[in-house]
C-alpha cells in the first residue's frame, strides 16, 4: 500500500547538523513554544494532529530522533544510540532556536525520559508538562518487564525480528490503538521510515537501551531524572493515558499521580499506547484547552 505522506503530514521540515548527522524537526507556528518529543517506534508523525490544532497560536517544535522519521539513520560507528546522547541532541536543538525562556513539553513513550532528562538539566526553562503514556522513572515495582520487550532487548531472535521483519514497528501500529484501530494507510505511515534493516537501527537500539538494573548503561541517569521530578510539582501538568498499553500500563500512571498529585488526569480504559491517535478527537481539544487556560509563568509571578 502506498502512503500519501504529503496529505497526512503537511509540513515543511527543518534540519540541524549534528556534527555531520542530519536531525530533522518541525518548527510550525508562532507564540509560546511547545516542544513535542516522540518515542519508539514512532516519529514526529505522531504529533501531526496536535501541531495542526496548535500552530495558529503556538510555536510547535517536533524533532525526529536520530534514526527515526526523516532524520539520518547512521550506523553505530557514527552515532551512540543511547539516552544521554538523545538528551544532548534535544538540548542542542532547543539551544539552536530563538525560543523564549519558558517551554511546554509534550512527552510520549521514550520522549518522557528524554524530555524530563532535558528538564532536569534546565528546570528553569520548563513551564508546563503534558504526559502521554510515558515514564521518567524506573519500572514500577508491581510492573513485570514484558516478555516481548525482553526478547527484543536481549536475544538474537529479537534483533532478527526487529531489524529483519520490522516486527516492533508493525506490532505497535496494530496494537497501539485499541478503541479506534489505525487504518492500513496510517499503519503504513507509522512504519514508513523503517523500511530496511539499516533504517531500523534506532527501533532496536531504543529497546536495547532500556535500563533495568544498576549494571545497565543509563540506569543512574534514570535515577537522577526520577529524583529531579519533585522540582516540577508546582507546574501545570496534564496527563492523558490509554490504560490498555501493554508497557505503560496503569501502574505507570499511578506513579505519575503519586509524584504529581495536582495533575489534571484523563485516563481512558479502552484506549491504547498511541493515545493521541486512538483518542485524538477527545484528547487534542483537551490539550488545547489545557494550554489555553494555563500559563508559563512561575507560580505567584503575577502576585503583588
Amino acid at each position: 500500500m502506498s502512503v500519501n505522506l504529503e496529505k497526512l503530514y503537511p509540513f515543511t521540515g527543518h534540519r540541524l547538523d549534528l556534527d555531520g548527522i542530519s536531525y530533522h524537526y518541525l518548527d510550525e507556528g508562532a507564540g509560546d513554544p511547545v516542544v513535542m518529543v516522540h518515542g519508539n517506534p514512532s516519529w514526529s508523525f505522531y504529533y501531526r494532529n496536535l501541531v495542526l490544532a496548535l500552530r495558529d497560536r503556538y510555536r510547535c517544535i517536533v524533532p525526529d530522533h536520530i534514526g527515526c522519521g526523516f532524520s539520518d539513520k547512521p550506523g553505530d560507528q557514527h552515532y551512540d544510540y543511547t539516552l544521554s546522547r538523545r538528551v544532548d541532541d534535544l538540548e542542542r536543538l532547543i539551544d539552536s532556536l530563538d525560543l523564549p525562556e519558558k517551554l511546554t513539553l509534550v512527552l510520549h513513550d521514550w520522549g518522557g525520559m528524554i524530555g524530563m532528562a532535558y528538564a532536569a538539566r534546565h528546570p528553569e526553562r520548563i513551564g508546563r508538562l503534558v504526559l502521554l503514556n510515558t515514564a521518567a522513572f524506573h519500572l514500577p515495582k508491581e510492573k513485570k518487564f514484558p516478555l516481548g520487550l525482553r526478547i527484543c532487548r536481549d536475544t538474537p531472535l529479537g534483533t532478527l525480528l526487529v531489524r529483519g521483519y520490522n516486527a516492533f514497528s508493525v506490532g505497535a501500529s496494530i496494537v497501539g490503538c485499541k478503541k479506534n484501530p489505525m487504518s492500513g494507510e496510517l499503519q503504513q505511515a507509522y512504519r514508513s521510515p523503517y523500511d530496511s534493516w539499516g533504517n531500523r537501527i534506532a527501533t532496536l537500539r531504543f529497546v536495547q537501551d532500556i535500563p533495568l538494573s544498576p549494571r545497565d548503561r543509563n540506569f543512574a541517569l534514570v535515577s537522577e531524572v526520577a529524583a529531579s521530578l519533585e522540582k516540577f510539582q508546582d507546574l501545570p501538568v496534564s496527563i492523558f493515558w490509554g490504560e490498555l498499553d501493554f508497557v505503560f500500563d496503569p501502574s505507570f500512571l499511578a506513579e505519575w499521580i503519586r509524584r504529581f498529585p495536582q495533575a489534571e488526569v484523563h485516563s481512558y480504559p479502552d484506549a491504547g499506547h498511541y493515545i493521541l491517535e486512538d483518542m485524538k478527537d477527545e484528547v487534542v481539544p483537551l490539550i488545547e484547552n489545557f494550554l489555553d487556560t494555563t500559563n508559563l509563568e512561575e507560580p505567584g509571578e503575577n502576585e503583588c
